[in-house]
C-alpha cells in the first residue's frame, strides 16, 4: 500500500440598543447551519483493507483488490478515497485539435477591482459615500479571529477585497492579466498551439476561492462595494447600503450618460429579493413603528427615510436623496444636528444606519383588515393523484410542514397549551383550510369543537360558491391539530372508491378566490394531470399562467414515481410552508435624478406601466428584475441612489413597509471604473430574466440569437474601449465578466430556450422559474456544482478547527473530468444526481449504501436519501447534502440515483455537463471560439446581427418592452 487508495479504478471523469419605537421581534433561528453527522471515528463495516472485495471480485488493474478499502482507518491518509492518477485525462483533444484554425489569441482582463465609489480605494477604513456621516462609519470592530457557527455578530476581519485574481490555484486567476491563453494554430500563431481548457475561465475555481475567502471574511456592504457571488454563502455587515441579498446592481459605478453606457453593452438593472433569509451572524431586520404618523417620506417623490438623506439648518430640513427636495422636519422627528450637520442621535436611528428596515404603517397603508395569512389547500383527489400515490404524498407533506416531530428543529416555535408544549411552522394567527377537488369540490369544516372532519360537497361547477363560513373552513392548525391529522390520514381511502379521472381546477380555484376574498391569502394547490372537466378545461398544457401572475410558484414533478418523489414533494410543501411569506403586496422602485425605471421582470401583476407592481404573495425565495434608463444626465459628482419599497401583511397580521436601499458611484467620461465594478451574477440574472420575458413574444430562435448578440456586444465594447493596448487578435476578458460567456451558454442551454425538442411542460416551467429566481438560484441551474466523492479527503464533510463545514473542491461540468470507477454528487439547485460508474468499486458502494450493497443493479432505484451508517464515507457525504440543501434556494434536495447503463437519469446527468456538446449547442470551447470570432469582426466593422427579423430589442432596455408588462392573457 503506498497511500490511502481504498476505491481507486482509474479512467472517467468534478451594533447600541436600538430606540425606544424600535418594535422587538422574535429571534430567528440559526439559519444555513445544518446538523452535521459525527465523524465515526471506529472501525467501520466496510471491508478492511487487505482483504479481497465482496463477491470474490478482483481489481482489473493489477493485483491490488481495488486498492483495499481501510474504512475509517487513520485520518492522516494522504488523499481519501481515490488513487492518485495524475492529469485527468481529457476526452475531446481531437475536437480541440479542430479548432486549432479557428481561435485566436486569448487573454483575462487586467482591470482588476482595487477602486470603488470615486476613487475610493477598496479596503475597510475608506472613506464613506458622498452624503453619509463620516463621524458614524464604524471603526473596525472586528477581531482577527474567523466567524464561528455559535457566533451571532462578526468578529470577523473585513480585510481586503476579494478579487478571483488574486487568489491562489488554477492558471487562470494567478496568471497575469496580459498574459494569452494557449491557442491553437492560425494567422499568426503557432502550428502547434490548441486550446487548452485548462486556461478558460472557470467557475468552479472561481466559486471555491469566493467561498473560502468569505468563510474567514465578513462583506461590509459599503467599504467592499463589489459583492460576492450569489452561489455562495457570506456574511453581509449592513454599513447603509443594503445586503447584495436583498439587491444587486448590475453597476456599482454607473456611466453619467446613455452614450457612455450603450458603449459598454451592459445593461443598467437590479435584482430584487426583498424577503430574503439571513444567515447566521446576520442581524435581523429592525422594525420601526412611527405611529400614526407613518414613516417620514419625502413630499415630493415619496422617497422613505434612509441614510442618504441629509438634515440642513440645525436639523429642520430633510433633503432626499433622490429627488433633493428640502422637506421639513415633523416636530416629533426632529433632533439637533452637530457642527458636521450630523444628527446627535444618528447611532441610535436604524433607519439612518442600515440599508434595510422594516416599518409598520398606519391605517392609510391597508386595503383589508390587516389578519393572519390564510393558507388555504387544494387537493386533487382525482384518479391519477390515487393511482400515483400522490395524494397521500401530499397528505403526509401537509402534515410534515405543519406537525413537524422534529424536536430539535430550531426553525419552530414553541408554544404552550395547557401545559403540552407544541409547536408552530406558522405563525400565531395564520390559519388554514382543506378542499378537496375532482369533478366536485368537497369542503371540510376543521373546527376544533368537531369530533371529526364535516364534509360539504359542492357539485355546481358552472356558479360555485363557498358553502362553509369562514370560522369553520379556517381553523388553527394547533387547536384542530387532531382533527387536521385525522383527514389528511383518511383523505386517500376516502376517494379510492371514486375515482373520477378528470379534475375541474378552474372552478375550484373561483370558489377558493371567493373564500379568500375578505381577508386575502394563500393557496396550495395539487395537481397531478391536465384540468380538463368544467369551465377553464385546458386542452394545451402552456396555457396556465395562474402562479405567474400572483407571484406564486409552480413545482414540477415530471414521471412522478411515489417511492422516489413523495420525499422531495414533502420538503418543498413545508418549505413553502414555514418560508418568510407576505401578502396583499405592493412594490414600488424609485432611483435618482436622471434615471427611471423602463421595465420590469418577474411574475407578478401590474395593470399599467407606472403603476405598483402587484403581488398576491412573495415569499423569501422570489427575486425579479428592473431595468433603468436615462432621463437627462447623472452628476457625477453625486452618487446614484436605488430605493425598493415593500408594502405587504406578514403571515402573523401585520401591515408593513420593507424598504431597501442601494447606492452606486457615477463616473464620468472614462467608464473604466464601471468595468471594475460589474456585478457579474446581476448581470446573467438580468439578461436571462429579460430574454424569458420575451418569450411570448419572440421565437426560441430568436431569443437564443440575441442571447449570443448581447454577449458580443459586451465582449465587444470592453475590447473597443477598455482594451485597446493588447494585440488585435486576442480575445480579452474584463476581470469580472471572465465567467460571462459560461453563463451565457448556460443560458441556452436551459431547458427554456434550447434548441431542439423539448416537452412544453418542462420549457414553460422553466421559463417561469428563471423570471423568479433569485440570482443564487439562477447561478446554479446555469452552471451546476459537481464534487468527486470517491476521492474525498479524509477531513472533508466535517467540521475544521473554526466550525465551518469542510468542503472538496469543485470540477468542472465537462465529460472529460469523469473519472473511471468515479461516484459524483451534481446539483444545480433543483435536482441533485448521484452519479456511479459502470466500474465503481464495491467497497464504496458496501460504505456509503451498507454491506449488501456492494454492486450497482444491488441499489435501490427509488432511492431518494441515503441511509445512515456508521461509516466515514456515509457521514461525509450526508454532511456536504445536509450543507447544500441550505444553499441552493426553494427546492427539497433529494438524491437521485444516476447508475451508468442502467438508469435513465444518466441523460439528465449528461444534460448537466454544461462545457460538453450537448442541448442541441456548442460546448464550451466551441463557443468561446465563436463569441472571439464575432468580436473579431465586430471590430472589423464585418460583423451582421443575427438576432431576428424583429428581435432588436430582445435583450435592451428600451420603452418598446413596456407592452410586454401587461399578462399575454
Amino acid at each position: 500500500m503506498s497511500g490511502y487508495n481504498p476505491y481507486g479504478q482509474p479512467g472517467y471523469q468534478t451594533p447600541s440598543n436600538g430606540p425606544p419605537h424600535q418594535q422587538q421581534q422574535p429571534p430567528l433561528g440559526p439559519q444555513h447551519r445544518p446538523p452535521v453527522a459525527p465523524s465515526p471515528y471506529q472501525q467501520q463495516s466496510g471491508t478492511p483493507f487487505g482483504q479481497p472485495p465482496p463477491n470474490g471480485q478482483q481489481s482489473q488493474h493489477g493485483g491490488t483488490p481495488y486498492g483495499g478499502y481501510q474504512g475509517l482507518g487513520n485520518v492522516s491518509q494522504e488523499q481519501g478515497y481515490f488513487p492518485s492518477q495524475g492529469q485527468a485525462r481529457s476526452g475531446n483533444d481531437e475536437a480541440m485539435g479542430g479548432l486549432s484554425s479557428q481561435m485566436g489569441n486569448m487573454g483575462l482582463g487586467d482591470e482588476g477591482a482595487t477602486t470603488t465609489f470615486n476613487g475610493m480605494q477598496q479596503g475597510f477604513n475608506q472613506q464613506p459615500y458622498r452624503n453619509t456621516d463620516s463621524s458614524q462609519q464604524p471603526n473596525t470592530p472586528y477581531g482577527a479571529q474567523p466567524i464561528t457557527p455559535a457566533m451571532n455578530q462578526f468578529p470577523a476581519p473585513a480585510g481586503a477585497a476579494f478579487s478571483p485574481g488574486l487568489q491562489p490555484g488554477g492558471s487562470v486567476f494567478g496568471a497575469s492579466s496580459q498574459q494569452s491563453m494557449p491557442v491553437p494554430s492560425g494567422p499568426g500563431v503557432s502550428a502547434q498551439g490548441r486550446v487548452d481548457p485548462e486556461q478558460i475561465p472557470s467557475i468552479p475555481l472561481t466559486r471555491d476561492a469566493a467561498a473560502r475567502h468569505y468563510l474567514e471574511h465578513i462583506y461590509p456592504t459599503i467599504d467592499q462595494h463589489l459583492p460576492p457571488p450569489a452561489s455562495i454563502p457570506f456574511v453581509a455587515f449592513d454599513q447603509g447600503n443594503s445586503s447584495p441579498k436583498y439587491a444587486r446592481l448590475t453597476l456599482n459605478n454607473i456611466p453619467s450618460t446613455s452614450e457612455a453606457l450603450a458603449a459598454t453593452g451592459l445593461p443598467l438593472g437590479m435584482v430584487l429579493q426583498p424577503l430574503a433569509l439571513l444567515q447566521e451572524g446576520e442581524e435581523k431586520i429592525p422594525v420601526l413603528d412611527f405611529g400614526e404618523t407613518g414613516p417620514p417620506r419625502c413630499r415630493r417623490c415619496r422617497t422613505y427615510i434612509n441614510p442618504f438623506m441629509t438634515f440642513r439648518s440645525g436639523g429642520n430640513k430633510l433633503v432626499c436623496n433622490m429627488c433633493t427636495f428640502p422637506n421639513d422636519v415633523a416636530p416629533e422627528y426632529f433632533a439637533p444636528t452637530d457642527p458636521s450637520g450630523v444628527r446627535v442621535d444618528r447611532a441610535q436611528r436604524p433607519e439612518l444606519t442600515l440599508g434595510t428596515v422594516e416599518f409598520m404603517v398606519p391605517k392609510e397603508y391597508w386595503a383589508k383588515e390587516p389578519v393572519g395569512l390564510r393558507w388555504l389547500f387544494l387537493i386533487d383527489v382525482s384518479q391519477e393523484a390515487i393511482t400515483r400515490g400522490f395524494l397521500e404524498a401530499f397528505c403526509n407533506g401537509v402534515m410534515s410542514a405543519l406537525y413537524d416531530d422534529d424536536q430539535e428543529d430550531p426553525d419552530y416555535e414553541k408554544i404552550n397549551d395547557e401545559g403540552t408544549t407544541l409547536k408552530r411552522s406558522i405563525p400565531v394567527g395564520s390559519k388554514v383550510g382543506f378542499v378537496a377537488f375532482d369533478k366536485a369540490m368537497h369542503y371540510f369544516n376543521c373546527s376544533a369543537k368537531l369530533d371529526q372532519a364535516q364534509m360539504l360537497v359542492m357539485p355546481d361547477i358552472e356558479e360555485p360558491f363557498v358553502p362553509l363560513g369562514s370560522e369553520g373552513l379556517f381553523v388553527d392548525p394547533y387547536e384542530s391539530k387532531s382533527i387536521i391529522t385525522s383527514l389528511l390520514q383518511r383523505l386517500p381511502t376516502l376517494f379510492s372508491d371514486i375515482r373520477n379521472p378528470e379534475p375541474a381546477l378552474l372552478p375550484t380555484l373561483d370558489s377558493a378566490l371567493s373564500a379568500l376574498s375578505a381577508t386575502g391569502g394563500k393557496i396550495i394547490c395539487s395537481l397531478s394531470t391536465l384540468p380538463t372537466w368544467g369551465p377553464g378545461k385546458l386542452f394545451k398544457r402552456d396555457e396556465g399562467h395562474i402562479s405567474a401572475a400572483t407571484g406564486g410558484e409552480t413545482f414540477f414533478y415530471p414521471n412522478y414515481v411515489a417511492p422516489r418523489d413523495s420525499e422531495k414533494l414533502g420538503l418543498e410543501i413545508k418549505r413553502t410552508v414555514t418560508r418568510d411569506t407576505g401578502y396583499q403586496a405592493l412594490m414600488k422602485v424609485r432611483c435618482s435624478n436622471g434615471l427611471q425605471v423602463s421595465s420590469y421582470h418577474g411574475n407578478f401583476l401590474q395593470h399599467n406601466f407606472g403603476a405598483d407592481l402587484e403581488f398576491g404573495v412573495i415569499d423569501a425565495d422570489k427575486a425579479l428584475g428592473v431595468m433603468f434608463s436615462y432621463d437627462g444626465k447623472l452628476d457625477a459628482k453625486l452618487d446614484a441612489h436605488f430605493q425598493c419599497a415593500l408594502l405587504y401583511t406578514t403571515a402573523s397580521g401585520e401591515r408593513r413597509v420593507r424598504c431597501t436601499n442601494t447606492v452606486a458611484s457615477v463616473s464620468e467620461g472614462t467608464q473604466m471604473d464601471t468595468m471594475r465594478f460589474i456585478d457579474q451574477d446581476a448581470v446573467v440574472s438580468m439578461c436571462a430574466k429579460e430574454a424569458a420575458s420575451r418569450m411570448t413574444e419572440r421565437t426560441l430562435k430568436d431569443i437564443r440569437n440575441a442571447v449570443t448578440e448581447k454577449t458580443v456586444d459586451i465582449l465587444a465594447g470592453y475590447r473597443k474601449n477598455f482594451s485597446t493596448s493588447h494585440p488585435p487578435g486576442q480575445l480579452v476578458l474584463p476581470e469580472n465578466l471572465k465567467e460571462f460567456v459560461m453563463y451565457m451558454l448556460g443560458v441556452i442551454k436551459s431547458r427554456a430556450f434550447k434548441a431542439g425538442s423539448e416537452p412544453s411542460d418542462r420549457r414553460t416551467h422553466s421559463m417561469r422559474m428563471i423570471k423568479s429566481m433569485s440570482a443564487l438560484e439562477l447561478s446554479l441551474f446555469l452552471y451546476p456544482r459537481i464534487i468527486p466523492i470517491h476521492s474525498l479527503a479524509p477531513t472533508d464533510g466535517f467540521p475544521n478547527d473554526t466550525g465551518h463545514l469542510q468542503l472538496p473542491s469543485a470540477i468542472r461540468a465537462s465529460f472529460s473530468r469523469i473519472e473511471d470507477g468515479g461516484a459524483y454528487l451534481v446539483d444545480d439547485g433543483q435536482i441533485c444526481l448521484l452519479w456511479l460508474h459502470a466500474s465503481v468499486s464495491p467497497n464504496l458502494l458496501e460504505d456509503l449504501f451498507g454491506p449488501d450493497k456492494t454492486s450497482l443493479q444491488s441499489l435501490d432505484p427509488m432511492l431518494s436519501s441515503l441511509p445512515v451508517l456508521e461509516t466515514h464515507l456515509n457521514a461525509q457525504v450526508r454532511n456536504i447534502l445536509a450543507y447544500w440543501s441550505s444553499v441552493r434556494g426553494s427546492k427539497g434536495l433529494t438524491v437521485q440515483l444516476a447508475r451508468q447503463g442502467l438508469d435513465g437519469s444518466e441523460f439528465e446527468f449528461a444534460r448537466l455537463l454544461l462545457e460538453d456538446r450537448n442541448n442541441d449547442a456548442q460546448s464550451y470551447v466551441d463557443w468561446l471560439v465563436h463569441v472571439h470570432r464575432m468580436v473579431q469582426m465586430e471590430l472589423s466593422g464585418q460583423r451582421k446581427k443575427d438576432d431576428g427579423e424583429n428581435s432588436a430589442g430582445v435583450v435592451e432596455s428600451t420603452m418598446a418592452g413596456i407592452a410586454n408588462l401587461k399578462p399575454p392573457w
